[in-house]
């Protein structure tokens, strides 16, 4: 098994992309613990894997760090962590809520540092680890009127690539996984904005050159590549599985 007896924190790992790594993980042998803000979500997802499941809001820097901690005070060590958790929030410069951009900051991006900083200590101590964190090709390329999506998407990556460089020797790999459209509730204000689930269904045939949206295990096995050993000489990298719309 590729991650036996590994120990995996998946943030936002409820629902979607991230439930469907989680499941993934814990296939291949690993200790999947699961967060995610709505604690019942998570308590599902984690009972059809075998997995913990903890509500933790990551939004909160101090509810944040102290699961990170219970996780390493229960298991000894964390192997994995996958940042995942994210919000979308819509609207170009001038019709985004100022709130609604620090949230997608708070969440988007200074969760997964905070986290971060959380199991750098232990994976230092353990020569090894796997950061993952989910970006976006949001973080790409240009998102219509959705500033601050694809800022905090673009910051992802920023982050990801100067974690990978301050850590490689300490055996730290640090990488970006960049979905594109997968058919999910996450689109929602998205799809709101294009004025409904037909637009958007438009949207994507016409700028995806596979002409579709991906399926939810087609983003599983990008995630199962990077945290395993499969990817062992990977780091500071943006692995971008979208179909294509990245390319034209």
């Amino acid at each position: 098994m590729l991650l036996k007896d590994r120990v995996a924190v998946v943030t936002g790992g409820g629902s979607g992309i991230g439930e469907a790594g989680a499941a993934a993980m814990a296939a291949e042998g690993a200790r999947v613990v699961i967060f995610d803000r709505d604690g019942a979500r998570a308590k599902a997802a984690a009972e059809k894997i075998g997995a913990e499941a903890m509500a933790v809001d990551v939004a909160d820097d101090g509810a944040l760090t102290a699961a990170i901690a219970a996780v390493l005070a229960r298991h000894g060590r964390i192997d994995i962590l996958h940042n995942h958790a994210g919000v979308q929030v819509e609207g170009d410069l001038e019709q985004v809520a100022v709130a609604g951009f620090d949230a997608s900051w708070a969440v988007n991006v200074r969760a997964p540092f905070i986290a971060a900083r959380a199991v750098a200590p232990v994976m230092r101590a353990q020569g090894a680890g796997v950061i993952l964190n989910t970006s976006s090709s949001s973080g790409v390329l240009y998102d219509r009127e959705m500033i601050a999506y694809a800022t905090t998407k673009h910051a992802v990556i920023a982050m990801t690539r100067q974690m990978a460089g301050d850590y490689a020797r300490h055996g730290i790999r640090v990488n970006a996984l960049c979905p594109g459209w997968v058919d999910t509730p996450f689109n929602a204000p998205f799809m709101a904005q294009m004025g409904g689930r037909a637009a958007l269904e438009a949207y994507v045939a016409e700028k995806v050159p596979l002409g579709r949206w991906a399926r939810l295990d087609e983003m599983a096995e990008p995630i199962l590549f990077l945290v395993s050993d499969r990817s062992s000489y990977m780091t500071g990298q943006v692995l971008v599985v979208d179909g294509g719309e990245t390319v034209v």
